[in-house]
């Protein structure tokens, strides 16, 4: 089986509308403004505790520099108008996180992550309101997590890499690309065989996905041409093979497997999504080998998967909703400029719409999140309006 029926739900038959998206992002702005308390930041969202409330957050994936960011983006994108200026929140969110870190109590106190820890809080600071600390602490943070077995965007050294890149490009300054390439030099050295093998949580494992794995390592080694030509078609040559042996094939379709090996409580398990499965791994890898039809044709064949299966009933999120799934349709436009895939990118988008307006009375409020709530879709949607397909603080930071 290479999706799982229950995991989607039918397509809304709802055709695209630019006003009716930039309704809906005019909305989750509006909700999302009205939500924040000085003291409390944004309230927690049920889906987002699992077992337990979440006190506020400050980082990037779940925690208010992630909405401090995407507010910004779309006041930036001219897809709202915003009530208030957020860079002094921004600024503050990182003496926050130090006196009181996210999951502090799990981690023993704050990390150099980009999206859990130190760095994305750093970044947003620095981009709303730079300053010269701010740079100095994070090139500590992206020096400190270069042997981070995790070998992965989320709380890894391709993380932090990914701070590199985007603070290069802000400044032009060297020390970033140094920074980069002590870190590149390291996960290269670990991509010992066809994808990094990497300790995450408990569990010693080779992840696919963009998120823990193999796509979001290619990705962020590609990502701002930092490599040498040599080693950028060794990196192709590489990603495109491993793409390959894994992919799992079958009536013109593609999936790939989360991991290698059964990881505790997830023996078996077949996902859908930007961050397991075949979403994530078109969008990160869509980008390179442009000229390589067997990537190209595997891609697609990624993307009918993504199309089948339909809209996910997780929710209208990126890294694990709606929203990220479409993503996959944007860079096949971009990589083939089919504009089938605008048109389903798009139909997702109005799915994606209605999911968080459904969610919103469900629970009784927004999700008040980057990477798992309304503000990701939200930027999904102007994605659709531009037919852009940069994802947010990945292709765009």
């Amino acid at each position: 089986m290479l999706y799982r029926p229950e995991a989607f739900e039918p397509l809304v038959d709802t055709p695209w509308s630019e006003s009716q998206a930039h309704a809906a992002i005019a909305a989750i702005v509006a909700d999302t403004e009205s939500a924040f308390d000085e003291n409390t930041l944004w309230p927690a969202h049920p889906r987002d505790g699992d077992l337990r409330p979440l006190p506020p957050l400050a980082s990037l994936y779940v925690g208010a520099s992630g909405v401090v960011w995407a507010l910004d983006e779309l006041a930036r994108l001219g897809a709202a108008e915003l009530r208030r200026s957020w860079a002094p929140t921004a600024v503050t969110l990182h003496e926050r996180y130090l006196a009181e870190p996210d999951f502090g109590d799990q981690l023993g106190g704050p990390v150099p992550s980009l999206w859990m820890g130190e760095s994305g809080i750093l970044l947003v600071a620095h981009r709303l309101a730079p300053a010269a600390w701010q740079e100095e602490r994070l090139l500590a943070c992206i020096r400190a997590n270069v042997a981070n077995p995790s070998w992965e965007l989320m709380w890894g050294s391709p993380g932090t890499m990914l701070a590199a890149q985007v603070m290069h490009e802000r400044t032009g300054a060297e020390p970033w690309v140094e920074a980069w390439r002590g870190s590149a030099e390291r996960l290269w050295r670990e991509w010992r065989d066809e994808l990094w093998l990497q300790d995450l949580y408990g569990s010693v494992v080779h992840i696919l996905g963009p998120a823990h794995g193999f796509a979001g390592n290619v990705y962020v080694l590609a990502r701002g041409r930092l490599l040498d030509d040599e080693r950028r078609a060794e990196l192709e040559r590489r990603a495109v093979a491993a793409a390959a042996k894994y992919a799992q094939r079958g009536d013109g379709l593609a999936q790939w497997p989360m991991s290698l090996e059964p990881r505790a409580g997830k023996s078996g398990e077949v996902r859908t999504q930007w961050c397991h499965g075949a979403p994530g791994i078109v969008a990160s890898l869509a980008s390179i080998a442009p000229g390589n039809q067997e990537l190209t044709e595997l891609l697609i064949a990624g993307g009918e998967l993504t199309w089948q299966a339909g809209p996910l009933v997780k929710g209208p999120g990126l890294c694990h909703g709606t929203a990220g799934n479409g993503y996959a349709f944007l860079k096949l436009f971009e990589r083939t400029g089919d504009e089938l895939w605008l048109e389903r990118a798009r139909a997702f988008a109005m799915h994606a719409a209605a999911q968080v307006e459904r969610m919103r009375t469900t629970y009784g409020c927004g999700r008040y999140t980057l990477w798992t709530g309304d503000l990701g879709t939200a930027l999904y949607l102007e994605s659709c309006i531009s037919a852009e397909a940069a994802m947010p603080t990945l292709d765009r930071f």
